[in-house]
Protein backbone atom coordinates (compact mmCIF):
# COMPACT_ATOMS: atom_id res chain seq x y z
CA UNK A 1 0.00 0.00 0.00
CA UNK A 2 0.70 3.32 -0.68
CA UNK A 3 0.44 5.80 2.14
CA UNK A 4 0.75 9.55 2.33
CA UNK A 5 1.09 11.45 5.69
CA UNK A 6 0.66 15.42 5.64
CA UNK A 7 1.27 17.25 9.03
CA UNK A 8 1.92 21.04 9.55
CA UNK A 9 5.30 20.47 10.74
CA UNK A 10 7.39 18.26 13.07
CA UNK A 11 8.10 20.24 16.09
CA UNK A 12 8.14 18.69 19.21
CA UNK A 13 4.79 17.88 20.08
CA UNK A 14 2.45 14.78 21.06
CA UNK A 15 0.75 14.31 17.68
CA UNK A 16 3.67 14.87 15.98
CA UNK A 17 5.44 12.17 17.72
CA UNK A 18 2.39 9.34 16.68
CA UNK A 19 2.38 10.41 13.50
CA UNK A 20 6.20 9.63 13.22
CA UNK A 21 4.96 6.18 15.35
CA UNK A 22 2.50 5.48 12.77
CA UNK A 23 4.51 6.37 9.83
CA UNK A 24 7.54 3.64 11.83
CA UNK A 25 4.82 1.00 12.17
CA UNK A 26 3.58 1.52 8.29
CA UNK A 27 7.36 0.82 7.26
CA UNK A 28 7.87 -2.16 9.09
CA UNK A 29 4.52 -3.77 7.77
CA UNK A 30 5.82 -3.12 4.37
CA UNK A 31 4.20 -0.08 2.92
CA UNK A 32 5.71 2.93 1.36
CA UNK A 33 5.32 5.84 2.92
CA UNK A 34 5.63 9.36 2.13
CA UNK A 35 5.31 12.63 4.78
CA UNK A 36 4.39 15.68 3.44
CA UNK A 37 5.40 18.86 6.11
CA UNK A 38 3.87 21.95 5.40
CA UNK A 39 6.93 24.06 7.30
CA UNK A 40 10.56 23.37 7.44
CA UNK A 41 10.14 21.97 10.96
CA UNK A 42 11.57 18.89 12.22
CA UNK A 43 12.73 18.07 15.75
CA UNK A 44 12.56 14.21 15.99
CA UNK A 45 14.41 11.66 13.77
CA UNK A 46 13.18 10.14 10.85
CA UNK A 47 12.13 6.22 10.16
CA UNK A 48 14.52 4.64 7.51
CA UNK A 49 12.84 4.17 4.51
CA UNK A 50 10.54 7.26 5.05
CA UNK A 51 10.13 9.86 2.10
CA UNK A 52 10.15 13.07 3.29
CA UNK A 53 9.35 16.34 1.44
CA UNK A 54 8.64 19.38 2.85
CA UNK A 55 5.96 21.70 0.96
CA UNK A 56 6.99 25.07 2.34
CA UNK A 57 4.97 28.55 1.61
CA UNK A 58 7.83 31.56 0.71
CA UNK A 59 5.18 34.30 -0.72
CA UNK A 60 5.40 37.59 0.51
CA UNK A 61 2.63 39.10 -1.19
CA UNK A 62 0.98 41.99 1.30
CA UNK A 63 -2.12 40.00 0.41
CA UNK A 64 -0.66 36.35 1.00
CA UNK A 65 -2.60 35.91 4.27
CA UNK A 66 -5.89 36.07 2.30
CA UNK A 67 -5.14 33.43 -0.23
CA UNK A 68 -3.21 31.39 2.07
CA UNK A 69 -5.26 28.48 2.29
CA UNK A 70 -6.06 28.30 -1.29
CA UNK A 71 -2.16 28.87 -2.22
CA UNK A 72 -1.00 26.12 -0.39
CA UNK A 73 -3.41 23.94 -1.49
CA UNK A 74 -1.82 24.35 -5.07
CA UNK A 75 1.41 23.00 -3.73
CA UNK A 76 0.32 20.38 -2.26
CA UNK A 77 -1.43 19.06 -5.19
CA UNK A 78 1.34 19.96 -7.43
CA UNK A 79 3.51 17.47 -5.00
CA UNK A 80 0.53 15.15 -4.96
CA UNK A 81 0.71 14.92 -8.78
CA UNK A 82 4.52 14.61 -8.64
CA UNK A 83 3.81 11.51 -6.63
CA UNK A 84 2.54 8.13 -7.38
CA UNK A 85 -1.19 7.10 -6.44
CA UNK A 86 -1.59 7.03 -3.16
CA UNK A 87 -4.28 4.72 -1.29
CA UNK A 88 -4.37 6.16 1.72
CA UNK A 89 -4.12 10.02 2.97
CA UNK A 90 -4.11 10.82 6.48
CA UNK A 91 -4.09 14.34 7.36
CA UNK A 92 -3.33 15.96 10.61
CA UNK A 93 -3.54 18.93 13.01
CA UNK A 94 -6.34 21.81 11.94
CA UNK A 95 -4.20 24.21 9.65
CA UNK A 96 -3.29 21.06 8.10
CA UNK A 97 -6.86 20.05 7.36
CA UNK A 98 -8.11 22.96 6.38
CA UNK A 99 -5.42 22.89 3.18
CA UNK A 100 -6.03 19.15 2.46
CA UNK A 101 -9.93 20.01 2.78
CA UNK A 102 -8.89 22.70 -0.55
CA UNK A 103 -6.93 20.30 -2.37
CA UNK A 104 -8.53 19.04 -6.23
CA UNK A 105 -6.01 16.22 -6.40
CA UNK A 106 -6.27 14.24 -3.48
CA UNK A 107 -9.73 11.73 -4.04
CA UNK A 108 -12.25 12.69 -1.12
CA UNK A 109 -12.87 9.07 -0.31
CA UNK A 110 -8.73 8.29 0.31
CA UNK A 111 -8.47 11.41 2.50
CA UNK A 112 -9.14 10.92 6.28
CA UNK A 113 -8.88 13.77 8.45
CA UNK A 114 -6.80 12.83 11.82
CA UNK A 115 -8.48 14.72 15.27
CA UNK A 116 -5.78 14.84 18.06
CA UNK A 117 -7.50 16.89 20.57
CA UNK A 118 -11.14 18.59 21.86
CA UNK A 119 -11.94 21.34 19.36
CA UNK A 120 -14.66 22.15 21.83
CA UNK A 121 -12.07 22.81 24.29
CA UNK A 122 -9.08 24.42 21.84
CA UNK A 123 -11.60 25.99 19.98
CA UNK A 124 -14.69 27.38 21.94
CA UNK A 125 -13.59 27.41 25.20
CA UNK A 126 -12.73 31.20 24.88
CA UNK A 127 -15.31 32.39 22.60
CA UNK A 128 -18.64 33.12 22.97
CA UNK A 129 -21.48 34.82 20.58
CA UNK A 130 -20.25 35.90 16.94
CA UNK A 131 -16.86 34.92 17.39
CA UNK A 132 -18.23 31.12 18.64
CA UNK A 133 -20.66 30.86 16.20
CA UNK A 134 -18.42 31.67 12.76
CA UNK A 135 -15.60 29.46 15.10
CA UNK A 136 -18.41 26.84 14.40
CA UNK A 137 -19.27 27.49 10.96
CA UNK A 138 -15.62 27.12 9.79
CA UNK A 139 -15.12 23.95 11.73
CA UNK A 140 -17.58 22.44 10.20
CA UNK A 141 -16.51 23.78 6.87
CA UNK A 142 -13.59 21.91 7.03
CA UNK A 143 -15.17 18.05 8.34
CA UNK A 144 -18.62 18.29 7.39
CA UNK A 145 -19.39 15.09 5.02
CA UNK A 146 -15.48 13.91 5.45
CA UNK A 147 -13.59 10.98 6.75
CA UNK A 148 -12.41 11.19 10.22
CA UNK A 149 -10.04 9.31 12.51
CA UNK A 150 -10.55 10.68 16.26
CA UNK A 151 -7.79 9.44 18.62
CA UNK A 152 -10.70 8.99 21.39
CA UNK A 153 -14.35 8.07 21.75
CA UNK A 154 -14.28 11.64 23.53
CA UNK A 155 -12.50 13.13 21.07
CA UNK A 156 -15.74 11.66 18.49
CA UNK A 157 -18.30 12.98 21.15
CA UNK A 158 -16.60 16.33 20.89
CA UNK A 159 -18.04 17.37 17.52
CA UNK A 160 -21.40 17.26 18.31
CA UNK A 161 -20.35 20.69 19.45
CA UNK A 162 -20.56 21.53 16.01
CA UNK A 163 -23.26 19.66 14.55
CA UNK A 164 -21.04 17.50 12.71
CA UNK A 165 -22.17 14.38 10.41
CA UNK A 166 -18.43 12.68 8.76
CA UNK A 167 -18.95 10.49 5.89
CA UNK A 168 -17.13 7.65 8.58
CA UNK A 169 -16.06 7.96 11.84
CA UNK A 170 -13.60 5.85 13.16
CA UNK A 171 -12.13 5.30 16.48
CA UNK A 172 -8.48 4.69 16.92
CA UNK A 173 -6.12 5.30 19.84
CA UNK A 174 -2.73 6.33 19.47
CA UNK A 175 0.03 3.86 18.67
CA UNK A 176 3.20 2.94 21.34
CA UNK A 177 5.70 1.46 19.86
CA UNK A 178 6.16 -0.93 22.94
CA UNK A 179 9.76 -2.45 22.77
CA UNK A 180 11.37 1.08 21.89
CA UNK A 181 9.86 2.83 24.78
CA UNK A 182 11.35 0.23 27.58
CA UNK A 183 14.47 0.23 25.67
CA UNK A 184 14.82 3.77 25.60
CA UNK A 185 13.73 3.70 29.82
CA UNK A 186 16.63 1.31 30.17
CA UNK A 187 18.90 4.14 30.09
CA UNK A 188 20.66 5.76 33.11
CA UNK A 189 18.21 8.03 35.34
CA UNK A 190 20.01 10.52 37.52
CA UNK A 191 17.39 9.49 40.72
CA UNK A 192 16.77 6.34 42.57
CA UNK A 193 13.87 4.31 42.02
CA UNK A 194 10.34 5.48 43.72
CA UNK A 195 12.22 8.65 45.12
CA UNK A 196 10.33 11.08 43.32
CA UNK A 197 6.69 12.20 41.45
CA UNK A 198 6.80 13.35 37.99
CA UNK A 199 4.71 15.78 35.35
CA UNK A 200 6.05 15.15 31.49
CA UNK A 201 4.65 18.00 29.90
CA UNK A 202 4.61 21.73 27.78
CA UNK A 203 3.96 24.47 30.61
CA UNK A 204 1.00 25.18 28.50
CA UNK A 205 -2.20 26.76 30.39
CA UNK A 206 -4.66 23.77 29.19
CA UNK A 207 -1.92 21.07 31.28
CA UNK A 208 -2.67 23.10 34.60
CA UNK A 209 0.67 22.64 36.51
CA UNK A 210 -0.77 25.40 38.86
CA UNK A 211 -3.47 22.79 40.07
CA UNK A 212 -1.09 20.01 40.21
CA UNK A 213 1.60 22.22 42.22
CA UNK A 214 -1.39 23.19 44.65
CA UNK A 215 -2.68 19.27 44.74
CA UNK A 216 1.01 18.79 45.55
CA UNK A 217 1.00 20.65 48.33
CA UNK A 218 -2.22 19.37 49.79
CA UNK A 219 -1.56 15.69 49.22
CA UNK A 220 1.51 16.00 51.73
CA UNK A 221 3.40 13.41 49.76
CA UNK A 222 7.04 14.01 51.16
CA UNK A 223 9.20 12.95 47.58
CA UNK A 224 9.80 15.50 45.24
CA UNK A 225 7.75 16.85 42.64
CA UNK A 226 9.78 16.32 39.12
CA UNK A 227 8.53 18.80 36.10
CA UNK A 228 9.66 17.56 32.54
CA UNK A 229 8.95 19.95 29.99
CA UNK A 230 9.38 23.85 29.30
CA UNK A 231 7.37 26.91 28.58
CA UNK A 232 7.89 30.79 28.37
CA UNK A 233 10.05 32.75 31.33
CA UNK A 234 7.04 34.03 32.45
CA UNK A 235 5.16 30.90 32.79
CA UNK A 236 8.18 29.48 34.63
CA UNK A 237 8.31 31.99 36.64
CA UNK A 238 5.11 32.31 37.53
CA UNK A 239 4.93 28.39 38.41
CA UNK A 240 7.99 29.35 40.37
CA UNK A 241 6.02 31.74 42.28
CA UNK A 242 2.97 28.88 43.03
CA UNK A 243 5.57 26.58 44.73
CA UNK A 244 6.88 29.36 46.66
CA UNK A 245 3.69 30.63 48.24
CA UNK A 246 3.08 27.06 48.58
CA UNK A 247 5.84 26.75 50.83
CA UNK A 248 6.70 23.46 48.63
CA UNK A 249 9.56 25.91 46.20
CA UNK A 250 12.37 23.65 47.04
CA UNK A 251 10.37 20.45 46.49
CA UNK A 252 9.64 20.90 43.11
CA UNK A 253 11.96 20.56 40.78
CA UNK A 254 11.96 22.18 37.00
CA UNK A 255 14.20 20.20 35.57
CA UNK A 256 13.33 21.24 31.58
CA UNK A 257 12.91 19.51 28.50
CA UNK A 258 14.61 16.00 28.15
CA UNK A 259 14.61 14.62 24.75
CA UNK A 260 14.02 10.80 26.72
CA UNK A 261 11.95 11.59 29.28
CA UNK A 262 11.49 7.86 29.87
CA UNK A 263 14.03 6.51 32.30
CA UNK A 264 12.61 9.52 34.11
CA UNK A 265 9.05 7.92 34.03
CA UNK A 266 10.32 4.29 34.87
CA UNK A 267 12.32 5.55 38.03
CA UNK A 268 8.94 7.47 38.96
CA UNK A 269 7.17 6.34 42.31
CA UNK A 270 3.90 7.88 40.35
CA UNK A 271 3.06 9.93 37.45
CA UNK A 272 0.48 12.79 37.80
CA UNK A 273 -1.34 14.75 34.88
CA UNK A 274 -3.24 17.48 35.52
CA UNK A 275 -4.65 18.79 32.56
CA UNK A 276 -8.13 20.47 31.37
CA UNK A 277 -8.28 18.36 28.55
CA UNK A 278 -6.25 16.00 26.85
CA UNK A 279 -7.32 14.44 23.16
CA UNK A 280 -5.44 10.60 24.53
CA UNK A 281 -3.09 11.09 27.05
CA UNK A 282 0.08 9.39 25.22
CA UNK A 283 1.98 9.92 28.99
CA UNK A 284 -0.64 7.69 30.77
CA UNK A 285 -0.13 4.82 28.55
CA UNK A 286 3.51 5.44 28.28
CA UNK A 287 4.00 5.45 32.21
CA UNK A 288 1.87 2.44 32.52
CA UNK A 289 3.69 0.42 30.00
CA UNK A 290 6.59 0.89 32.12
CA UNK A 291 4.99 -0.31 35.42
CA UNK A 292 4.68 3.46 37.54
CA UNK A 293 1.40 4.35 38.88
CA UNK A 294 -0.73 7.10 37.41
CA UNK A 295 -3.16 10.03 38.77
CA UNK A 296 -4.85 12.27 35.99
CA UNK A 297 -7.80 14.30 36.42
CA UNK A 298 -11.10 13.24 34.99
CA UNK A 299 -11.16 15.77 31.88
CA UNK A 300 -12.71 15.99 28.97
CA UNK A 301 -10.92 13.33 26.78
CA UNK A 302 -9.18 10.42 26.67
CA UNK A 303 -7.46 9.96 30.26
CA UNK A 304 -10.96 7.97 31.29
CA UNK A 305 -10.70 5.19 28.21
CA UNK A 306 -6.76 4.64 29.16
CA UNK A 307 -7.71 4.52 33.38
CA UNK A 308 -10.06 1.46 33.71
CA UNK A 309 -10.69 -1.13 35.91
CA UNK A 310 -8.57 -0.98 39.13
CA UNK A 311 -6.82 1.41 37.49
CA UNK A 312 -10.46 4.27 37.72
CA UNK A 313 -8.90 4.79 40.87
CA UNK A 314 -5.89 7.12 39.51
CA UNK A 315 -8.27 9.38 38.19
CA UNK A 316 -9.49 12.68 40.13
CA UNK A 317 -12.14 15.45 39.48
CA UNK A 318 -11.30 18.78 37.89
CA UNK A 319 -10.30 20.37 41.38
CA UNK A 320 -6.98 20.27 43.22
CA UNK A 321 -8.64 18.71 46.59
CA UNK A 322 -9.80 16.05 44.48
CA UNK A 323 -6.10 15.75 42.67
CA UNK A 324 -4.38 15.90 46.24
CA UNK A 325 -6.63 13.09 47.68
CA UNK A 326 -6.86 10.38 45.29
CA UNK A 327 -2.43 11.46 44.73
CA UNK A 328 -2.27 10.48 48.31
CA UNK A 329 -4.36 7.25 47.63
CA UNK A 330 -2.77 5.95 44.69
CA UNK A 331 0.73 6.45 46.07
CA UNK A 332 -0.31 4.89 49.67
CA UNK A 333 -1.97 1.87 47.78
CA UNK A 334 -0.42 1.30 44.20
CA UNK A 335 -2.69 -0.54 41.56
CA UNK A 336 -2.26 -3.64 39.40
CA UNK A 337 -0.97 -2.62 36.07
CA UNK A 338 -1.73 -5.71 33.88
CA UNK A 339 0.54 -5.53 30.84
CA UNK A 340 -1.02 -8.18 28.84
CA UNK A 341 -3.84 -5.19 28.58
CA UNK A 342 -1.89 -2.96 27.49
CA UNK A 343 -0.56 -4.76 24.34
CA UNK A 344 -3.46 -3.30 21.99
CA UNK A 345 -1.95 0.02 21.85
CA UNK A 346 0.82 -1.21 20.47
CA UNK A 347 1.78 -0.33 16.65
CA UNK A 348 1.43 -3.10 14.87
CA UNK A 349 -2.86 -3.34 15.76
CA UNK A 350 -2.89 -0.02 15.61
CA UNK A 351 -1.58 0.46 12.32
CA UNK A 352 -3.51 -2.82 11.03
CA UNK A 353 -6.43 -0.33 12.01
CA UNK A 354 -5.21 2.10 10.08
CA UNK A 355 -4.72 0.36 6.71
CA UNK A 356 -8.08 -1.39 7.43
CA UNK A 357 -9.20 2.16 6.24
CA UNK A 358 -7.88 2.04 3.10
CA UNK A 359 -10.52 -1.10 2.31
CA UNK A 360 -13.57 1.36 3.32
CA UNK A 361 -12.85 3.56 1.07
Amino acid sequence: MNILIVIDGLPGGGAEKVVLTLAEGFLRAGHRVSLFSLRDVCEYPLPEGLTYRVISDKSRTPWRKITELSRRARLLDQAVQASEEFDLVLSNLHKTDRIVARSKCLPRHKVWFCLHGMFSTSYLGHRTGLSRWMKKLKIKSVYQNRNIVTVSQAVADDLSHFELRPSQLRVIYNPFDIDAIRQAAAQECEFPPDSYLIHVGRFHESKRHDRLIQAYAESHIELPLVLLGQGSEAQTEKLKKIAQDLGVKDKVLFLGFRPNPYPFIRNAAMLVLSSDSEGFGNVLVEALLLATPVVSTRCPGGPAEILKGELARGLAQLNSHDLAKVMADIYQHPPQINQKSLSGFGIKPICEQYCSLAKNA
